[in-house]
């Protein structure tokens, strides 16, 4: 299979990184989210991040010139026919997921590939929505996109063995290093690392330590390059409640309840980095 042309659904954190490592990596772009103000909220978060890799003398104006020529914003869902490969980064939510699948799924060709980028919601599931659960597979990138090696590739149960070389092929092209891994709630990497995360909250809530000691702890103690708090601050923090609250369901495990002090916290609209207030104020 031949890729040529990417189709990305959403213009936000996810959407405009996984846009950015497409268009560099040398593929057209086709970047869709629901307003034009998000679509070029998007395409200046890659112009800014481009900027970026050029004080680092990682790439030139040239290159930047050439990544953003890639990169074509819309609002219709119809310009993705354009497209040989689509990556779905809509917000981690069951119900908007579902909804935006089935109808870019009626728009697409029949031997196109659809992929969802969601952390945490069964592939099997979505995939069976569509009308090509063959053709469906999970590509999970981490944040910040253009910095992270990882893709976690998720097989559904229906997903077929040349979706998946594809995706793996298409993977590296990008300059990633895949891992794959079987549907489940949460996969692997955030199945191990979001109730590390959730456990920190529950030690900050019951005040063993500041939130400055928690996160130097973990750095130094256990070589992570961030602590689990600031993490939480770079997530989002209604994205990892939203996450521990689809482990709850899905395991009705008790260890998977959410910490009393992230749910405060996103009751109170302090979601982290992108409201400037989180466990730390930005």
């Amino acid at each position: 299979m031949v890729i040529q042309t990417v189709g990305i659904i959403g213009a936000g954190t996810m959407g405009n990184g996984i846009a950015q490592t497409c268009a560099v990596a040398g593929f057209s772009v086709v970047m869709v989210d629901i307003s034009d103000a998000a679509v070029q909220r998007g395409l200046a978060t890659v112009a800014s991040s481009l900027d970026r890799l050029i004080k680092k003398e990682k790439i030139t104006e040239a290159d930047k010139a050439a990544a953003l020529a890639r990169i074509h914003g819309s609002t219709a869902y119809e310009d993705l026919n354009k497209a040989d490969f689509v990556i779905e980064a809509a917000t981690e939510n069951h119900a908007l997921k579902l909804k935006i699948l089935q109808q870019v799924d009626a728009l697409l060709a029949p031997e196109v590939i659809l992929a969802s980028n969601t952390s945490s919601i069964s592939i099997t599931q979505l995939a069976a929505a569509t009308s090509r659960a063959d053709r469906f597979i999970g590509m999970h990138f981490f944040n910040p996109v253009p910095m992270m090696a990882l893709v976690e590739i998720i097989r559904g149960l229906q997903t077929s063995d040349d979706t998946h070389a594809a995706v793996e092929a298409l993977s590296k092209a990008l300059g990633k290093s895949p891992i794959t891994v079987k549907n489940a709630p949460g996969f692997v990497v955030n199945r191990i690392l979001v109730p590390m995360i959730n456990e920190a909250f529950f030690v900050l809530g019951e005040g063993l330590a500041t939130p400055d000691d928690i996160d130097t702890g973990m750095r130094l103690g256990c070589n992570q390059p961030i602590g689990p708090l600031a993490l939480a601050d770079m997530i989002g923090l209604d994205t990892l409640l939203a996450v521990m609250e689809v482990y709850l369901k899905e395991f009705g495990d008790s260890k998977y309840r959410a910490a009393p002090l992230l749910k405060e916290l996103v009751a109170a609209g302090r979601l982290g980095r992108k409201t400037g207030q989180g466990v730390y104020q930005y």
